[in-house]
């Protein structure tokens, strides 16, 4: 199945930093879930002076339930980041 997650920052002071600190790792494991196929895309949401203020993912997962078990473990989530996290089903277009 494939899924949008919209996970927006928290607005607590210091979680900007926070996101910094994680990023790296972040990085890594999106790069490699993207090589193995369960990341199909994503980047950081802004807001109007450009500042990252959440992420979305594209994604594809078995079933909501592998999606649920990589959020949790998602180091944005576990450091406090991520704070409203929306996930929707999705259907990639099939170029051709």
């Amino acid at each position: 199945m494939q899924f949008t997650i919209i996970a927006r920052d928290d607005t607590a002071a210091g979680t900007l930093d926070r996101r910094l600190a994680a990023r790296d790792k972040h990085m890594e494991r999106i790069h490699a879930m993207k090589a193995e196929g369960s990341v199909i895309d994503g980047g950081a949401l802004l807001d109007g002076a450009g500042n990252m203020i959440g992420s979305v993912v594209l994604c594809e997962f078995p079933d909501r339930a592998a999606l649920d078990h990589y959020i949790k473990s998602e180091i944005y989530y576990t450091d406090g980041v991520w704070k409203d996290i929306e996930v929707l089903p999705f259907r990639r277009v099939q170029w051709r």
